[in-house]
């Protein structure tokens, strides 16, 4: 006789339930979190007493509110952000970021009681990423209707912030404003969200006048 075949077993495999499964498949949308980084959050989310999930879901859908301030690209929970709706700030004084995020550390020096304007980006050829795609029509806008005094170029110190601020400096050469960049006490190739605010309070105390660039 032969051997007996053992029926092969037909094992449904468990999952989580669907609610779980959905807020894992968001949470690994989020940058820096893989599967199993969501999935120990989702755990934690459902499991523990101190995660106050609706307080989480309730915070997440109030930041949905949150839109770039129509003037200088900053967050803002209404048209204007909190900055540019400061009549004490100075409007002589317009620093130029490279992104919205770079604006916060700057304030956290205490240094700075001017206004900014985010560029949303620098040029970056290798990224597809020109002049076009910036908020740089804007910022020439601002240049005309405003009339600052002194413009300050917070841009990074790497090979796209050195191409944004020459690129910037040769637009603003016929506008009759002072252009300066804050002293390079950043470290190579690091963008402003990377230093302390002792060093961005130099940076900006230490800024020097810019030499416009020579073209044709």
């Amino acid at each position: 006789m032969g051997e007996r075949q053992i029926p092969a077993l037909h094992v449904k495999r468990v999952e989580y339930p669907g609610a779980i499964k959905a807020l894992i498949g968001q949470l690994k949308r989020m940058p820096g979190i893989g599967p199993r980084s969501a999935e120990r959050i989702a755990l934690w989310l459902v499991l523990s007493r101190d995660a106050k999930p609706r307080e989480i879901a309730e915070a997440i859908g109030e930041s949905a509110r949150i839109t770039p301030c129509s003037k200088c690209g900053f967050f803002a929970e209404e048209a204007l952000c909190e900055i540019c709706r400061d009549d004490s700030r100075s409007p002589e004084l317009l620093c130029i970021v490279e992104q919205p995020t770079d604006i916060l550390p700057l304030e956290r020096t205490g240094m700075f009681r001017g206004l900014y304007h985010s560029l949303g980006g620098r040029i970056s050829p290798l990224d597809h990423i020109g002049p076009e795609n910036l908020r740089i029509d804007a910022l020439l806008n601002r240049v005309k209707t405003e009339a600052p005094e002194e413009i300050i170029l917070a841009l990074g110190g790497d090979v796209e912030g050195e191409a944004t601020a020459n690129y910037l400096a040769e637009l603003l050469e016929q506008h009759p404003v002072a252009l300066t960049r804050i002293a390079q006490g950043l470290p190579a190739g690091a963008g402003l969200e990377s230093a302390d605010e002792l060093t961005l309070s130099r940076a900006l105390s230490g800024r020097t006048k810019m030499k416009m660039p020579k073209f044709g």
